[in-house]
């Protein structure tokens, strides 16, 4: 132990900062220039100029830069999933304890097997004219309910919030989903669908407007956005879409179905409302330019006026003329009165001679004659039409005479009848002590059921009754006719 012990007191010590420093010569010196054939994922460029990246290999990845005026000088546009050929000098970054590659030249080595991939499924689905621009719709201008769907976690929802906070607030509903991973795919799709299923007008609102977004990452974190089933229920959504998925430069396949794609997840909340505060002042502005536009409309029919009053002669030079056509007419009024009297006149002593008492009376006669010929076809039809509803009442009394039950009655029959005045049909009917009514052709008479089924009555039999009696015993069943 004490050599072990004393063997550590005799080393070297070095500060982070000197040991950080002695690695990096030893890499540079190690590795000052290699070339290495990789994956591009995770590109991205900075404010600066500068591009990030990594590259990797199906075992391995390593961070690497580029300068801006390295970057400047590319022939293409790296993407996420393309594989190059980067050549460059392998060193660390002792801030964060990583080694890296500041690479100096880059050139493709042909599409990466991810985006090989993501290329023939796009090219299949736009086959099938899921990207058609026809079938995009319009946004609504200012939604009430708006759905959201990614994690409710992260930074993303929170961006969207304070945007539409900022902007103009509207009832969000957040359908909480994984945008990484195995199950992403499935929950996405799952949320979109669910929020076209809610009903209209039901407790849970429906929404006007969908925006399905994600922060930034590699091809490899926003695969999950490039799976079919997720781009079939984007294309298919009856609610308008907004795709806000990774950054500016990400392109997933879910934003060629959308509606409209958002560089950001705050872009999309921009796009979704419009600024409150600027629709307030537009209104204020159109107020006041219609106010405005009003009053110099008043100002110029008012100057109109002014001018047109100018132009018009005096009331007396109007009304001068049809004065004095109206005295002269006066003047003429009264013998043009005497004169079309006296042709008045004229003309009724030309045809006084024509009008004869003789004609008068002639025409009278005439009229007279055709008033009684007309008043004794009428009286003849009058009478006849008597006639015939005479004969008709006469036949329909006989008959009502024959179906009556009482000439029935007159043939000696009779009709008994309870205290309800309802006629007996069976002698089961009548029941001891019950008083009844017989009602003959020429009136009724009371009477009580006795035990043994005889009637006393309660006055002497009539002899109608002892008619009836005696063809009852030479006929036991009765005649009805």
């Amino acid at each position: 132990m004490a050599d072990a012990t004393d063997a550590a007191d005799n080393l070297s010590e070095f500060s982070v900062s000197e040991l950080s420093a002695a690695l990096k010569r030893s890499v540079e010196d190690r590795f000052g220039h290699v070339r290495l054939r990789a994956e591009i994922s995770g590109f991205k460029r900075a404010a600066s100029g500068h591009c990030y990246l990594s590259l990797k290999d199906d075992r391995a990845v390593i961070d690497g830069v580029m300068w801006k005026g390295i970057a400047a000088g590319l022939r293409f546009l790296p993407e996420d999933g393309m594989e190059v050929i980067c050549t460059g000098k392998v060193t660390t970054y002792p801030a964060r304890s990583k080694y890296q590659i500041v690479i100096d030249h880059m050139a493709p080595a042909g599409i990466g097997a991810l985006l090989a991939q993501l290329e023939e499924r796009r090219k299949q689905l736009a086959a099938e004219g899921l990207f058609a621009p026809e079938r995009k719709r319009a946004l609504p201008y200012l939604p009430d309910v708006i759905g959201i769907v990614t994690s409710p976690t992260g930074a993303v929802i929170r961006d969207i919030l304070h945007r539409l906070d900022d902007r103009f607030p509207r009832q969000v509903l957040l359908w909480p989903v994984l945008v990484q991973g195995e199950q992403a795919a499935s929950q996405i799709t799952a949320a979109i669908n669910g929020f076209n299923a809610l009903p209209p007008g039901g407790d849970i609102p429906r929404p006007d407007l969908l925006i399905v977004a994600r922060g930034g990452g590699s091809i490899e974190d926003l695969w999950a956005f490039n799976e079919e089933a997720v781009v079939r229920a984007a294309a298919a959504s009856g609610i308008p879409l907004i795709s806000a998925v990774g950054h500016e430069t990400d392109t997933t396949l879910i934003d060629y179905a959308s509606d409209r794609r958002a560089p950001t997840p705050t872009a999309a909340a921009e796009i979704a409302v419009p600024v409150r505060r600027e629709l307030q002042t537009q209104l204020l502005d159109l107020e006041r330019r219609r106010l405005g536009a009003l009053g110099r409309n008043l100002e110029e029919r008012r100057a109109r006026l002014v001018s047109a009053a100018r132009g018009l002669p005096r009331l007396g030079e109007i009304l001068g003329l049809p004065r004095q056509r109206l005295d002269a007419v006066g003047d003429r009024l009264p013998r043009a009165l005497m004169v079309n009297i006296r042709h008045g006149d004229a003309r009724l002593s030309r045809l006084t001679p024509r009008i004869r008492p003789d004609m008068i009376r002639e025409r009278v006669a005439l009229r007279r004659r055709d008033v009684d010929e007309w008043s004794r076809r009428l009286a003849e039809a009058q009478s006849r039409r008597l006639i015939t509803e005479r004969q008709n009442l006469t036949g329909l009394g006989k008959l009502l005479g024959s179906l009556s039950y009482r000439g029935v009655l007159a043939r000696g029959f009779a009709v008994i009848r309870d205290a309800d005045s309802k006629p007996l049909h069976r002698a089961a009917d009548a029941h001891p002590s019950m008083p009844v009514s017989i009602e003959f052709q020429d009136g009724r008479k009371t009477a009580v059921i006795e035990p043994g089924n005889t009637a006393t009555a309660s006055t002497k039999p009539s002899r109608a009754q002892d008619r009836s009696n005696a063809a009852a015993k030479k006929n036991p069943q009765g005649e009805l006719f």
